[in-house]
């Protein structure tokens, strides 16, 4: 028996793991719970007394032998891996933690609902995906209106038909319908329309849009709020004008616009050279409207306003091409990582 350990120790010494299944030979053989060292332990009860304790002797130094030998050979396979492997260059400099930033679209938005809800607007929300009632009938739309026609909306389906909402003024009609006056509430959200693509209009857009209606509310009352929202935010010094115009569902209405920020009212590509640019629709809410959403157009009167959220941000941080909000490139949305 002790001759068998002997030839075992030599055995283990010459071995030689170039790969890892060498590595896996060895375990099994001499490691595992199966191997041959197992086996001469179990055999110990079988050694006539006279030999147990040169037997026990020969077999720890078989198992220490075999398990610095096992230690040796896993750490020799690790070394030539990491030695085939590319080596990292310790000359560049160091990686820094990438930190990210607010998109500016999303802090504009942040802006607009701050500034409404100071004056006691909440927020109100709904789907994208509307039925003709909500995005037009009840905002008293007629059936000729060009809207409708296929190449102004984005329809699902037709008869009935299902369409991308092209403004939020539907939860206008859904908060209107959902409760009782009073109501001051502002609608932030992604509308459709299909547009031609051009550094001052998108397929796709953000709008936020607002609704007051209260007893006794008048244009005035309009007027000093989109002031109000204006002054704050662009600055104090900004000119703005209201503009006679027309809207289905509001009357009488008007257009609001500012003095461009980008070129100072001296003419440029977004405002058309006029030294204005609109920013917002807006008018006193039409009795139709009221009526279809069953309020008392005899006891309560209010005011809208709509208003594009790319179209001010062109103006806040004075960017020349709406394209640049939805392009996602890096070098541009950098820019803005100091947003908050």
């Amino acid at each position: 028996m002790i001759e068998r350990i002997e030839e075992l120790k030599e055995e283990v010494q010459k071995f030689v793991a170039e790969k890892e299944a060498d590595l896996e030979s060895f375990r099994m053989k001499f490691v595992s719970r199966k191997s041959v060292l197992t086996d001469l332990f179990d055999a110990f009860k079988d050694v006539p007394p006279a030999q147990k304790k040169d037997y026990g002797v020969a077999l720890n130094q078989l198992k220490v032998l075999v398990q610095d030998r096992f230690k040796e050979m896993v750490s020799g396979l690790e070394e030539s891996k990491g030695a085939t492997t590319e080596t990292k260059d310790l000359t560049l400099p160091a990686a820094t933690d990438q930190i990210g930033g607010i998109h500016p679209l999303t802090a504009l938005r942040a802006r607009i609902i701050e500034i409404f809800e100071r004056i006691g607007f909440s927020v109100a929300d709904g789907p994208e995906i509307e039925t003709d009632w909500y995005n037009f009938t009840a905002l008293n739309f007629p059936e000729n209106h060009p809207a409708r026609e296929m190449q102004d909306t984005f329809f699902i389906e037709k008869n009935p038909d299902v369409l991308l909402r092209t403004h939020t003024s539907s939860v206008q009609v859904r908060l209107m319908e959902s409760g009782k006056p009073p109501f001051r509430a502002i609608m932030p959200g992604r509308v459709f329309r299909n547009e031609a693509i051009t550094a001052r209009a998108h397929c796709i857009f953000h709008q936020v849009e607002g609704l007051y209606i209260d007893e006794g509310v008048s244009f005035a009352d309009l007027k000093d709020t989109l002031y109000h929202f204006a002054k704050e935010m662009f600055h104090k010094d900004v000119k703005i004008r209201f503009r006679p115009s027309y809207f289905p569902f509001t009357e009488p209405s008007a257009e609001i616009d500012i003095s461009c920020l980008i070129c100072n009212g001296e003419g440029c590509n977004i405002c058309k050279y006029t030294g204005w640019v609109e920013i917002a629709g807006s008018g006193m809410v039409d009795p139709n409207v009221l009526e279809n959403c069953g309020i008392d157009s005899e006891k309560y009167t209010g005011f809208a306003f709509g208003m594009g959220i790319e179209r001010m941000a062109l103006l806040k941080y004075q960017v020349r091409d709406l394209r640049l909000f939805t392009e996602n490139d890096v070098r541009f949305l950098k820019q803005f990582s100091s947003i908050l």
